[in-house]
């Protein structure tokens, strides 16, 4: 989640199934293949066969991959990527400008020392007797024309400095522009999402202001904290947070079975994100300007997702919080 929001502005979506944060999947063609996931089609299989067997299949399937990923060409570079780029062609414009001022100060220099020239040509013409100047002509006429040139050339000159400002000016306009229409993101808050898939109930939501920066010790402290004693599955994507070696500690300590969804196929993990839709379409809505603001507001979501009645309940009509009280009474 981006640090800071206005009420009503898109959210943006990115996806950890792969491993590595994506804007998208490109859209394709699927191949026929026999994924792990088949084995929930079974019915003859109860929740806890079919999630063993998905695991088991899943770690069969499982080799180190070597192949290179290629970089797409026409994907468009990241917001920060961008403005990276427009204050780069900013300061290059910046210090175009101040070599074209440092020109212009030494042509105006030799203009003023030319002004100078002609008036002390003037000042000594108009001390000169009428027979001097008449012996001098062919050379009065030779600086006039020389000072008509002069002018001439200075005039020129102005235009073209005219020109380079409207164009400057058009130039900086655009790039003030195009700064504009960028997101405004200066910091992101990354919030872990911890939700059961029997109750529906949301188990937590903690916040993190390292954003991008998060560590798995960070996720795996917040883990110990909210998962409960009797869990016996837990499910995720394959981001580098839940592969890394204290994650596997954490499994091993509250002996928990870790399953890691299909890559690039997040419906693998539909509960959970039908619920960050859930989440992004609450907050879209919100407004806040830092991480304890967003925080009250994701305490205030969890008491209203727990309490509202969820349809993908198996009792109609009960929110997660009464569905689980009704299971514990079972």
């Amino acid at each position: 989640m981006p640090a800071s929001h206005e009420a009503e502005v898109k959210l943006p979506a990115v996806s950890g199934s792969s491993g590595r944060l994506v804007i998208e999947r490109p859209v394709g063609v699927e191949e026929q293949h026999q994924y792990p996931g088949c084995i929930f089609a079974d019915d003859n299989l109860d929740y806890t066969e079919a999630m063993l067997g998905y695991v088991t299949a899943s770690l069969e399937q499982e080799k180190p991959s070597t192949e290179t990923i290629p970089l797409e060409t026409s994907e468009q570079p990241s917001p920060k990527a961008q403005k990276q780029a427009l204050h780069q062609a900013e300061a290059e414009l910046r210090h175009e400008r101040r070599q074209i001022r440092q020109r212009r100060q030494q042509e105006d220099e030799a203009w003023r020392a030319l002004r100078h020239e002609r008036r002390s040509q003037q000042v000594e013409r108009s001390s000169q007797s009428d027979v001097d100047r008449i012996a001098q002509r062919d050379q009065h006429q030779a600086q006039d024309r020389h000072w008509q040139q002069l002018r001439l050339q200075r005039q020129q000159q102005q235009q073209q400095r005219t020109q380079e400002d409207a164009q400057w000016r058009e130039q900086r306009q655009n790039l003030r522009e195009r700064l504009s229409a960028l997101p405004i993101v200066t910091a992101w808050i990354a919030i872990l999402v911890i939700t059961d898939n029997c109750t529906r109930q949301c188990l937590g939501l903690p916040l993190f202001v390292a954003g991008p920066r998060v560590t798995a010790d960070m996720v795996a402290q917040a883990l110990r904290v909210l998962l409960p004693p009797e869990l016996l599955f837990l499910i995720s994507d394959r981001g580098v947070h839940f592969k890394a070696h204290v994650f596997r500690e954490l499994m091993r300590s509250e002996e928990f079975i870790h399953v890691l969804i299909a890559r690039h196929r997040p419906q693998s993990n539909g509960i959970a994100e039908r619920f960050v839709r859930s989440l992004k379409e609450w907050l879209a809505t919100k407004s806040w300007n830092n991480d304890d603001e967003l925080a009250e507001l994701l305490a205030d979501f969890i008491l209203h997702y727990n309490d509202r009645p969820h349809q993908g309940i198996a009792i109609p009509g009960l929110s997660p919080n009464e569905f689980a009280g009704r299971i514990w009474l079972m």
